[in-house]
């Protein structure tokens, strides 16, 4: 199968990549989590057919998915004597990166790098298995200076990463507007300002940014600091949901362990029925594992409005991310990109049927 060359732009990821955050130090940007309690399987566990799979997510509640599975040992309590071997990642190029070199074999993501990753591989090294969350992304800014949609126009609005999800939904905003920015440099009718997610409030409070569109918990850290949220970004999107995180996995892992990957499926479908049976107690477990990541918690001025506005589900919703390629097209970040066979949703269907669930579609992007 043929797929399109990402350009030049999107190319420039991989060398954000290679500067990490400053929350996790080894290597691709990623912090080990093997030695948690809640991933040594219990005594006498029947392995699968791996010894273990390695995993990797974001520090970030909008994979809390995988923080509160690993955090509550859902996923270890469904892998059996197969050990789970968590990393966390600062971006998703990093995270793509290291599911090409083989350090992890699933992981959690937003949609754009799951594009890119894709596209840059002739459709070769990844399959999307599922979806993990919606929403939870806000167009934060400073009242003082931004008080309608349409003041935005001149001012400098801060985005996680060139080409990053956020990046994307932003520069096809702008352009719905009728104004125009030359998406590489961000300069143009408004100033996009690339800003790592950790360094945006600082950003926001000396000035040098007068908003940002990011997603949960650096939204709720700008309302914090005064910031009013102008826009948030489900009400662009029919019934209000939109695709913010995947599941991934290496083709190579999906073919030699179809076993571990419904395994960790089935701990991922479990885990977002606790999570939404659970609210309270969820929210609770996805902070204590972001101590544990970034040595702080989140306030409850941060995380309560911040976990309101994230949606945990198992629908991929396949029908948003060829959008949200489409406003990667349109940024000019992506040429026209060949996304057949992006998604394999035959294991988590089978997944759901057994959990007496309904199944998803991967609106003719599967690989049948």
């Amino acid at each position: 199968m043929s797929a399109a060359r990402p350009l030049t732009a999107l190319r420039t990821l991989a060398v954000i990549a290679t500067l990490p955050l400053l929350l996790t130090a080894c290597g691709y940007g990623s912090n080990s989590t093997d030695d948690d309690k809640q991933t040594a399987p219990a005594a006498g566990a029947k392995k699968l057919s791996a010894d273990e799979v390695k995993i990797g997510y974001f520090p970030n509640l909008t994979h809390a998915t995988a923080l509160v599975g690993v955090q509550e040992g859902l996923f270890q309590k469904e892998l059996g004597g197969t050990t789970i071997k968590p990393s966390t990642f600062n971006a998703g190029p990093s995270e793509i990166e290291a599911l090409n070199a083989g350090s992890i074999d699933i992981g959690w993501i937003g949609p754009s790098p799951a594009i890119n990753g894709y596209t840059k591989s002739g459709g070769k090294n990844l399959r999307i298995i599922g979806g993990s969350a919606s929403g939870g992304v806000k167009l934060v800014v400073n009242p003082k200076k931004i008080k309608s949609l349409k003041d935005v126009q001149g001012k400098k609005i801060a985005t996680p990463q060139l080409g990053n999800t956020q990046d994307v939904a932003f520069l096809n905003w702008i352009a719905d507007q009728g104004w125009k920015v030359d998406a590489q440099s961000g300069k143009g009718d408004v100033s996009v300002v690339r800003t790592d997610n950790k360094i945006t409030p600082d950003a926001y409070k000396s000035g040098s940014v007068d908003g940002a569109w990011v997603p949960e918990p650096t939204a709720s850290k700008l309302v914090a600091e005064g910031g009013k949220v102008l826009l948030d970004e489900s009400t662009l999107w029919p019934d209000k949901k939109f695709v913010i995180t995947n599941i991934i996995v290496s083709q190579k892992f999906l073919k030699e362990h179809p076993d571990v990957v419904e395994a960790v499926l089935r701990g991922s479908v479990k885990t977002n029925e606790w999570i939404n049976a659970n609210p309270e107690k969820a929210k609770a477990s996805a902070n204590t594992a972001l101590e544990k990541l970034s040595g702080k918690a989140l306030p409850a001025n941060v995380i309560d409005p911040a976990w309101k506005s994230i949606a945990f589900l198992d629908d991929p919703l396949a029908s948003t991310l060829n959008t949200e390629a489409e406003h990667a097209v349109k940024a000019g970040l992506l040429e026209n990109p060949t996304l057949k066979g992006i998604y394999d949703l035959a294991p988590l269907n089978k997944v759901l049927k057994a959990e007496g669930k309904n199944g998803v579609d991967d609106a003719g992007l599967g690989t049948e």
